[in-house]
């Protein structure tokens, strides 16, 4: 804003213009300059339009592109501050911001520009307005000069007066309106003296001879009945107290003194009072409604502390004495005392009764204003008359909480959206909601056991048999169920319903809130309560509580508290029942009179349907809510829901900000899940919407505005597509869908048909290994590195990577079409062509061909170089890959000197202590190597620390957990058996990653063939049969083995070692979370379990990482959350192989290791660390809107086992106990 332009000037004129129009009316009713000032200062707050103003948003633009880049430099400086320890709430970071913004050079100079801007548009709008002023005022005055030729005289005053002489007043002048005001002029003439004196100049009329004869018309003109007199000279006496000096406004208190004198003691004037009633119709009672003023609630707030607290005090007496008169009274006469509800014809009487029920609903409302405000909660306590105890916060909003129960409820309304509902039930929910929408507001007033305790005494009463309050109604019951969600879904409000106010303590007296909502839930959904049993609104009652409860499962926290109420069961009955009661409601006949009640009952019933199915869903939120909820067997019809709710753009409940991402993604991370998926249309609706964008679009757009040539890599318009394929496609889930599959490969592909699967995808983006696919193409370079893309993506899930290779011989398609992508040069060389889709594709061929973490291997971009060689990295069309991808800074095979401390605890395994307390010691050594010297925990002394630590774990029965399985096949044996396609891939993977460290020898790809034939025959014998059409119950474990390839790699290559150590490790817990394949239809898991499909790594550990990761690194979740992303999918990838290709290989001998020495649970820490290590490019991440796309590319830099020691040890001390319980239970439970 430099250069201001005159059209810049004419712009901001008509904004300006605009703004004072609409608020023209408020400010020429305020009584003075000075509150014409306060309301334009307030108009946010009371002007609903105020953020559509044209000059409002040219402000807010004009700042934004001033201080925009500071104020997000000043907040990421601030949030890095906070990441590196210091703890901010919201409140505070934008009072530095805003302190620091306001401080600077940057918002000085912002508003010495902005300043002068306005002050030329302001007095060119002011000269202008003179202008015309004057012209209007030369117009008048030769009307006037005709008119009072008769009553000027010589006397006119010469000096100026207020107008600068602008207006001239005169005793003539004055004698003309007291003609005008004579009352037996009529009224017409009288109005237009009115007129005419609210023209004129207060000082000067304060100053003629004739004032008092003028004071004394005015003051008969106040009792007019016409209320457009009195008006006038009200708001002519306003701008006389504005613009008349102190000492001259005492005239205009006489008279309005006098007025008041005159009215109270006239006979004529009757002083009704409230006990009589009102009639609206009266002209006095009309005047005195439409009083109104406008004030700063600052300045409201600092009178009624310091002078009228009495209102206050008089309010809460108010709302007392009702609370009082409805435990007294019986119902129907609180009814006929109130009529809180009334009917929908017009009233225009109200009698002393329904006046003081006014007056108390006023109060009611004036208090829950109140307390939205900092200083308005300052006000209390209160000290009441006839109280002993002050009226403290607490006890005003108990006393609210008992008046849903206790006051009336309405009659049911016939129409669903009558708005004009005053019962005090409905006000104070209304209040309360209010309340809880305002977080530090809820803290204070809501967020304690008193209150919570007081929502929740009647449900307590109600399943002790007991009634539940004397007026206590279904409606209530509703009113109190949609206050306990709000303050559920917010994270304060859920901690205390979960533990209660002192989480520490041991003493609770009651239950805390989350278990009475829980069993009060399951008692209705049983209809194992008779007192509300057949009434209309019970299904609503139900709904109410329900949605309290789905509030609290759908995060982990929540569900864990929750399982044993069996919840999901109850809701799953519920819904089946319905389900049937919707199928047999009959099919009306045409004409019949019972249609309109049978769509009714129809209606409300598929409502409630959906209702319990919507509630199911949400078990889905978290990885052990949805193996509860496949374990109902109902979801397949909860996927399906939440296909229809989405496709017509609903979201998942109105407390739920960010819709149906994390679902999907969760549901997708589990092989049923993916059927579902399928199932219900979502993969196909989402393939559809996918190709409309990537291939043809929209006829009608394509023809009136062809697409444009995209810039980056994958097209804005495809990138909700792109993420939500990233999302779906785990592991699991691929297999599923496209396991055991073949390609169509089709000789033609119509130009319109379009992929409604997996494969179709794969084989019309991917897997171009055809003239006819290629063809088929609209858009074929684009298309195809949107597939690539895509498959570099799916790819970094090794399992995945090793199905695709199996079935499809994607390295061989990659390699094929970089062969055919050259040009023959001189001397019978060729050179391969640099273009997008080579560039990927080697990118792709080498991320897929080279395992190693992030100092191990070496990626090449994706990007062209500036310079004269754009790509200096080489490309190939055939093995091995080039050595310049291979990185020199590993050390490999660096088996370090023995230490001293390593040497202290190999020695420790040869004593002869206490079994407990030798383990113990084992464990400290441990934790001080790791912490000191974590480099020596490798190589040879890693091999025989695990192998002595391992063989006395499984000596001991306190420490074994499975059972010893006789196993006596040699390799002979095994010999003739086969593995699996993707074993067979995994280990040739195994192996070249093992040569690359320096630690397998020639031979080893049969010695682990042998390792792996052995584990799959040892483990067979401890499977249970079982009936499934999952794909991946349907056998072995469909995935490679990544446990026992990283221990073949650690024990060197010794296949005899590495089987005897998993023989001996099987034993133990660890081996159920570390080694995936150990419990594969595992007979030592409950049926239901194996049913699922789910692993007890997803429904426990990475259960528990969420858990976890919302308390530690609660940014971070809420980054997954924006993101759509659930952290479960990728802590199951990590931990499913063995953080290859994510973290170093010193760093996976760590991860085994601290696993092994200190326990399962701290699986879940080490997830929670690397979170943690990766907060900042997570936030960052989010906002680019890739988390998912660089959580599963990218390698975990930086990131070092050891670096996290101290902080999982904290997490052990918080967790450990919670977390091994869980744990411990996965398997049947002898009985």
């Amino acid at each position: 804003m430099a250069h201001f332009s005159g059209e810049g000037e004419v712009m901001l004129q008509a904004m300006l213009r605009q703004l004072f129009q609409s608020v023209k009316e408020k400010i020429t009713g305020a009584p003075s300059l000075e509150c014409a000032e306060e309301i334009l200062l307030h108009l946010e707050e009371t002007d609903e339009n105020f953020h559509n103003y044209e000059f409002v948003k040219y402000l807010r633009q004009y700042i934004c592109n001033t201080l925009g880049s500071m104020i997000e430099d000043e907040i990421e400086k601030w949030t890095s501050d906070q990441n590196q320890g210091e703890e901010f709430g919201h409140d505070t970071v934008v009072q530095h911001v805003t302190k620091r913004t306001q401080e600077s050079k940057e918002y000085k100079e912002m508003m010495h520009s902005l300043k002068n801007i306005m002050m030329i548009v302001v007095e060119s709008m002011i000269n202008k307005f003179e202008e015309d002023e004057m012209r209007s005022q030369e117009r008048q005055k030769k009307i006037q000069k005709e008119k009072s030729n008769s009553y000027c005289t010589d006397n006119c005053s010469d000096s100026d007066s207020s107008f600068n002489q602008s207006y001239k007043f005169c005793q003539g002048k004055l004698q003309l309106i007291l003609d005008q005001l004579d009352p037996g002029q009529p009224k017409e003439v009288r109005y237009e003296g009115l007129q005419t004196l609210c023209s004129a100049p207060p000082s000067d009329v304060l100053n003629c001879e004739n004032w008092t004869t003028l004071c004394e018309k005015l003051t008969v003109y106040l009792s007019d009945p016409d209320p457009v007199f009195s008006d006038r000279i009200l708001k002519f006496y306003a701008q006389t107290f504005t613009l008349s000096p102190l000492h001259m406004t005492k005239e205009i208190y006489k008279s309005l003194a006098k007025y008041l004198e005159l009215h109270f003691i006239s006979r004529e004037n009757h002083i009704p009072t409230l006990s009589t009633g009102i009639d609206i119709t009266n002209p006095n009672v009309i005047h005195l409604l439409k009083k109104h003023a406008y004030y700063s609630r600052t300045a409201v707030l600092r009178l009624i502390e310091k002078k009228y607290k009495s209102l206050i005090t008089t309010a809460v007496q108010q709302c007392v004495q009702y609370f009082e008169l409805c435990e007294t009274m019986k119902a129907d006469e609180v009814w006929g005392h109130s009529k809180p509800c009334g009917n929908k014809q017009k009233t225009f009487y109200y009698s002393g009764q329904e006046l003081q029920y006014i007056y108390f609903i006023h109060s009611l409302c004036l208090l829950g204003r109140l307390l939205i405000y900092t200083q308005g909660r300052k006000l209390f306590p209160i000290k009441l008359k006839n109280k002993k105890d002050s009226v403290s916060l607490t006890d005003l909003l108990v006393l609210f909480t008992q008046l849903i129960y206790y006051s009336p409820s309405c009659p049911k309304m016939t129409s669903p959206g009558h708005l004009e509902n005053y019962s005090p039930a409905s006000m104070v929910t209304e209040i309360l909601c209010i309340l809880c929408d305002q977080k530090e507001c809820a803290i204070e007033c809501l967020y304690n056991n008193t209150v919570i305790e007081a929502l929740l005494q009647p449900i307590h009463n109600l399943m002790k048999g007991t009634k539940a309050a004397p007026n206590c109604s279904e409606t209530a019951l509703i009113h109190v169920a949609d206050i306990l969600a709000r303050i559920a879904s917010v994270e304060e409000g859920l901690i205390l319903l979960l533990y209660g106010e002192n989480m520490s303590s041991s003493e609770e007296k009651s239950p805390a809130g989350a278990h009475i909502i829980a069993q009060f839930s399951k008692k209705v959904l049983d209809e194992d309560i008779s007192i509300f049993s057949g009434s209309e609104m019970f299904p609503a009652v139900k709904g109410a509580f329900t949605s309290v409860c789905r509030q609290i499962y759908c995060t982990c926290e929540g569900l864990q508290v929750l399982i044993p109420y069996s919840l999901h069961e109850s809701i799953a009955k519920a819904w089946k029942k319905t389900s049937l009661l919707s199928e047999r409601i009959p099919t009306p006949e045409q004409g019949s009179d019972s249609v309109s009640s049978i769509s009714q009952e129809s209606q409300n019933i598929m409502a409630w349907e959906e209702n319990l199915l919507d509630d199911l869903l949400n078990f889905a939120a978290t990885p052990k809510g949805l193996q509860l909820l496949q374990r109902t067997g109902a979801i397949n019809e909860c996927v399906t829901f939440m296909f229809n709710q989405y496709t017509k753009e609903l979201q998942v409940s109105r407390r739920k900000k960010f819709g149906y991402g994390v679902l999907v993604t969760q549901v997708a991370s589990t092989a049923a899940g993916a059927i579902a998926l399928q199932s219900s249309g979502f993969i196909n609706a989402l393939l559809t919407e996918l190709w409309a964008n990537l291939e043809y679009g929209r006829d009608d757009v394509r023809v009136t505005h062809p697409k444009s040539t995209p810039v980056d890599p994958i097209d804005q318009s495809c990138q909700k597509s792109f993420l939500a394929l990233v999302n779906l496609l785990s592991y699991p889930a691929v297999y599923e869908l496209v396991g055991n599959q073949g390609l169509p490969n089709k000789e033609e592909y119509s130009l319109r048909e379009v992929p409604t699967s997996v494969i179709d995808i794969i084989d019309r983006l991917i897997i171009l290994n055809s003239e006819a696919k290629i063809r088929s193409l609209f858009n074929y370079e684009q298309s195809h590195i949107f597939g690539l893309r895509l498959l570099s993506v799916v790819c970094c899930d090794l399992d995945t990577l090793l199905l695709l290779e199996a079935q499809y011989q994607v390295s061989e398609m990659l390699l094929n079409a970089q062969e055919e992508n050259t040009l023959e040069t001189s001397d019978s060389h060729r050179d391969f062509i640099i273009d997008s889709l080579s560039v990927e594709r080697n990118h792709v061929l080498v991320r897929i061909n080279l395992i190693g973490g992030p100092m191990e291997r070496i990626l090449p971009p994706r990007m062209l170089e500036k310079g004269d060689d754009p790509y200096p990295w080489p490309m190939f069309s055939s093995y091995p890959l080039p050595n310049c991808y291979l990185s020199d800074s590993v050390t490999r095979n660096a088996d370090l000197k023995q230490d001293n401390d390593l040497g202290k605890l190999l020695l420790r395994f040869k004593m002869s202590d206490k079994q407990s307390e030798w383990i113990e010691h084992c464990r400290k050594q441990f934790c001080k190597m790791m912490k000191a010297k974590p480099d020596i925990i490798s190589g040879g002394a890693l091999v025989e620390l695990l192998e002595k630590f391992v063989l006395h774990l499984s000596e001991s029965p306190s420490e074994c957990y499975f059972p010893s399985v006789e196993y006596t096949a040699t390799d002979a044996n095994v010999k003739n058996e086969s593995l699996s396609s993707v074993q067979q891939l995994g280990v040739k993977m195994t192996v070249r990653y093992g040569k690359f460290l320096n630690l397998l020898r020639d031979g080893a790809e049969n010695d682990l063939t042998l390792v792996l034939k052995h584990c799959e025959r040892f483990l067979k014998q401890q499977q249970a049969s079982v009936k499934s059409s999952l794909l991946c119950l349907q056998g072995s474990y469909t995935g490679h083995d990544w446990f026992v390839s990283s221990l073949f790699i650690i024990m060197l290559g010794d296949k005899d070692k590495t089987f005897r150590f998993l023989q001996q490790f099987s034993r133990l817990l660890t081996s159920a979370f570390l080694w995936l394949p150990r419990l594969h239809i595992s007979r030592y898991l409950p049926i239901d379990t194996i049913e699922s499909g789910i692993h007890p790594v997803y429904f426990c550990s990475t259960h528990y990482v969420e858990m976890l990761l919302k308390a530690e690194v609660p940014l971070v979740f809420s980054a997954f959350h924006m993101s759509g992303f659930a952290p479960s999918q990728i802590c199951l990838q990590w931990i499913t192989q063995c953080f290859w290709n994510y973290l170093d290989w010193i760093e996976i001998c760590h991860y085994i290791a601290t696993c092994v020495f200190l326990g399962p649970d701290y699986q879940v820490y080490i997830c929670i660390a690397i979170f943690k290590h990766l907060q900042q490019d997570i936030l960052q991440h989010t906002q680019t809107q890739d988390l998912q796309v660089f959580l599963k590319e990218e390698a975990l830099h930086g990131f070092r086992v050891s670096d996290y020691f101290e902080y999982m040890e904290i997490l052990e001390q918080n967790y450990r106990p919670v977390l091994l319980r869980d744990m411990w239970n996965i398997r049947v439970q002898s009985t």
